[in-house]
């Protein structure tokens, strides 16, 4: 009998949680049409989220199907780049935002359409596409750029939106945790020594890893995966993708994951609960 008044009071206390918090989910759809085709939209409906950050739309707004997320309740706003086809981010939400802000106003990075902020009474939420460097020397300069200057506006931004958390496709692994073989890809773009060197300053500067911050010590948790040589199957992973949330909300945590058996991009969904 004790065991199942137990049982009950964990249920109880889970699901207070739960409706107690705001669920966040971040996911590098890599191509939202692609994605909807692929079952995103049901999925949507089953796991419903908040707020749902999207990374690579590679979509125009007006090629976005908003009035598919609109049937669910949800406002959709996204943020493009000038190229067709590449890049992308949006926020999609069941409450609609006190105000929304498209790009960080630095042209070359608003170009790509890499950052979009909507603000939820004193709780803001961005959606972040970093840059990757696989392609060569000057997309790894540009990343690292990227990164220093990502991490000057963001700190600055703080001085006026105190509560905020930054979710998206960081495009890097932190730790040798975080990647399947830390050693053979020791000098590859998304774990070099200088990525994991921002990343490490990154945090230190009053940035909480929502899932490290819940799952310490967990192994084998990724959220990207290689098409090739059946990459996914054998769970030969990175984790490039985090919901960081600012040090003077850590206590407001609730939960992480990393939901691995979604499957309509390369990557998958992690999801953060907050306290409201």
């Amino acid at each position: 009998m004790e065991i199942v008044f137990f049982d009950i009071f964990l249920f109880l206390q889970g699901f207070l949680i739960r409706m107690c918090s705001m669920k966040i989910i971040s996911y590098n759809v890599n191509g939202i049409r692609a994605a909807v085709s692929k079952g995103f939209v049901q999925w949507l409906e089953e796991e419903a989220p908040d707020v749902i950050c999207i990374q690579e739309t590679k979509a125009q707004s007006e090629q976005i199907p908003v009035f598919e997320f609109n049937a669910l309740g949800y406002e959709c706003y996204s943020f493009s780049a000038v190229k067709k086809g590449y890049s992308g981010v949006a926020i999609i939400t069941k409450q609609k935002p006190d105000n929304v802000v498209y790009g960080m106003g630095i042209e070359a990075y608003d170009n790509e359409g890499r950052f979009i902020r909507a603000d939820f009474g004193d709780l803001s939420i961005v959606s972040v596409y970093h840059p990757s460097g696989t392609s060569g020397d000057e997309r790894q300069n540009f990343k690292m750029k990227w990164l220093d200057d990502f991490h000057n506006y963001v700190n600055e931004l703080r001085k006026e939106r105190a509560n905020l958390i930054l979710c998206g496709d960081y495009n890097i692994c932190h730790r040798a945790i975080d990647i399947h073989d830390p050693i053979r890809n020791a000098n590859n773009s998304g774990f070099l020594p200088e990525e994991r060197e921002w990343m490490e300053n990154f945090i230190n500067s009053g940035w909480i890893d929502s899932f490290r911050f819940i799952n310490p010590e967990k192994k084998d948790a990724y959220s990207w995966w290689s098409y090739r040589f059946n990459a996914r199957a054998n769970n030969k992973g990175w984790r490039i993708d985090y919901c960081m949330v600012s040090d003077n909300i850590q206590t407001k945590i609730k939960g992480a994951e990393i939901l691995n058996d979604v499957v309509h991009s390369d990557h998958c969904p992690i999801s953060l609960l907050i306290e409201r």
